[in-house]
């Protein structure tokens, strides 16, 4: 089996050597983008909560208000971003485990993850990830929970937008509300190949 893998991906990397230079990004027109005009004089804040929602997600503006979420259904061992966790920490009561340190080996334990977030994009609710920004991409997509933590600031209109200000990271992950599937006899499932509950925290 590892002989057939092994040259499969010999196949693709003798395929993608001549292949030096990547693919330009497309340019995107601004008035192409779908939802310009419902976004139009609008907070983005506003619009990405209210897409946010429609996908299953939630957005909040508030630690204290994810500490209560998370209390309330238990969630109490997770880890934090050892970046944020100085600003989060004095919210987060005695009956909680946090680990600023992922350890891989323990996966299951972890109930939530809270990583920082590239942005957001308010047309479709969507939180933005990406290597050079997130410590633990696994600590983002493996927890029961996502916790991801926006800057207000970085609250793109529409995808164009965010594009654009993405810069060349090569690994970005784009996360429309918590993971689902209907795959298997049309049954909707939750938290299959991610969270199952995607909460942004926006912060100033």
């Amino acid at each position: 089996m590892s002989d057939d893998r092994e040259l499969i991906l010999n196949r693709v990397k003798a395929a993608l050597a001549p292949l030096r230079d990547r693919a330009p990004l497309p340019e995107y027109a601004g008035d192409l983008a779908v939802m310009r005009r419902l976004i139009s004089g609008r907070d983005p804040l506003a619009v990405f909560g209210e897409r946010i929602a429609l996908v299953n997600g939630r957005a909040v503006t508030a630690v204290p208000d994810v500490v209560a979420l998370l209390r309330a259904s238990q969630w109490l061992h997770g880890y934090c971003d050892p970046a944020l966790w100085p600003r989060l920490a004095p919210h987060f009561g005695s009956d909680f485990t946090v680990e600023t340190e992922y350890d891989r080996t323990r996966i299951d334990d972890y109930a939530f993850g809270i990583t920082r977030a590239a942005g957001a994009i308010a047309e479709t609710g969507t939180i933005i990830l990406k290597d050079a920004s997130t410590s633990r991409r696994l600590a983002a997509l493996a927890p029961w929970v996502h916790i991801a933590v926006v800057r207000r600031a970085e609250i793109f209109a529409d995808l164009s937008l965010a594009v654009a200000a993405l810069g060349d990271d090569p690994n970005v992950i784009w996360c429309t509300g918590s993971s689902s599937t209907a795959d298997i006899e049309g049954i909707l499932i939750r938290g299959v190949h991610g969270p199952g509950v995607q909460i942004a925290l926006v912060l100033e």
